[in-house]
């Protein structure tokens, strides 16, 4: 009897290996399908058109449709018959409140942050460490007409790339600031080609001195930002309050100000941790 391709597709695939195979495209349609999600939560309330959706995850079209039906079918997407739109359903939003306790951090930050955009006009964010990024979970703007638009809440970041994000990658040990420059360096030099080693280098020697990050341009030429790291209740880098305005705005004395402003609320937020409780 002729021997057979053992992967040709006449042949039963022994038990451990269809399983696995069928674990992999399992985990493949899950990614795809958080990937919506993701893409649902950054767009905002107006959600998007399915061939946008398409587009913008590099996804074919049937794809598209099977994958975000499917989140229709379970309530975590809703369709608007009207505009054709996809947006985030009430099963996503559940979701969110279930996960609300660790958020507390954002949430004791938030009077803070109100405060310091009133005080200077100035766009302000919350961003937390996760892994090798930052994710932005919040901003406040402030009253000045020029405001910035590169950042908004759920956009995610390498490490070290904007003052936010370096000031906690400033706070980290020398050894793990090295292997995380490492593991995304090359989505450094595709995304943000300004934010070298060298360059979030200098920045980190520059906070470790200071007290606090100052990125002049390096991810927006025209939008320059100060950073600073926010701790835990065991002086565990886990967040970051940041502050970004046209260069003009952030000269030398403007500058050291907004910087004090920043550490001052740091220390608050870290203070009203204490007075919460300990953390689990």
């Amino acid at each position: 009897m002729p021997s057979l391709d053992p992967d040709s597709p006449l042949l039963p695939v022994a038990d451990g290996v269809a399983t696995e195979r069928t674990e992999m495209a399992g985990a493949q349609t899950l990614r795809r399908g958080l990937a919506v999600l993701r893409l649902l939560t950054r767009v905002g309330p107006g959600g998007l058109r399915m061939n946008e959706i398409g587009r913008r995850l590099a996804l074919n079209k049937s794809t598209a449709i099977r994958l975000t039906r499917t989140l229709v079918d379970e309530g975590f997407v809703l369709h608007d018959q009207v505009s054709g739109a996809y947006r985030l359903g009430p099963e996503a939003f559940a979701v969110g409140l279930a996960a609300e306790p660790s958020y507390e951090l954002q949430r004791l930050a938030a009077p803070l942050m109100r405060a310091l955009a009133l005080e200077s006009g100035d766009t302000v964010f919350f961003t937390v460490l996760h892994g090798i990024d930052s994710i932005c979970l919040s901003r406040t703007e402030g009253d000045f007409p020029i405001r910035n638009q590169l950042v908004k809440a759920g956009d995610r970041w390498p490490l070290g790339v904007g003052a936010g994000s370096c000031a906690m990658l400033a706070a980290l040990s020398d050894a793990d600031i090295d292997d995380i420059l490492a593991r995304n360096a090359a989505q450094r030099e595709q995304g943000y080609p300004r934010c070298t080693d060298a360059a979030i280098r200098q920045q980190i020697q520059e906070t470790r001195l200071q007290g606090y990050c100052f990125n002049p341009g390096l991810v927006l030429e025209s939008s320059w930002a100060l950073g600073v790291p926010v701790y835990d209740l065991h002086n565990r880098p886990v967040a970051s309050l940041s502050l970004a305005a046209i260069e003009a705005r952030l000269g030398p004395a403007r500058r050291a100000a907004l910087a004090n402003r920043l550490m001052k609320a740091s220390q608050e937020l870290h203070q009203l941790q204490r007075e919460q409780g300990p953390a689990g």
